[in-house]
């Protein structure tokens, strides 16, 4: 094998790794900028000042990441945020 075809196969593998999926926030206008930022809090581990970003972001971009991660982890977080009435999905 040479160096060029191992140096593709390495870099091939590295990022295999770091595929993670994301769970993205999307805006509505039905719930409070409160309730976003006491949900993120919750369900996402944000600390206040990350989770009214996050809400800041969604009300004037229309969605937002709000975690990063494995899709083990995500999938239970994605369904409790749809749980309190956000419109969130796994990407």
């Amino acid at each position: 094998m040479s160096t060029r075809e191992k140096t593709s196969e390495e870099v091939l593998l590295d990022e295999d790794v770091l595929k993670q999926n994301e769970i993205v926030l999307f805006n509505d206008d039905v719930n409070t900028f409160d309730h976003v930022i006491d949900t993120l809090i919750h369900v996402c581990d944000h600390i206040p000042e990350q989770a009214e970003q996050c809400a800041i972001i969604v009300h004037y971009k229309g969605k937002c990441t709000v975690k990063t991660g494995d899709y083990d982890d995500l999938k239970p977080r994605c369904s409790m945020l749809l749980e309190a009435g956000l419109s969130a999905e796994i990407v």
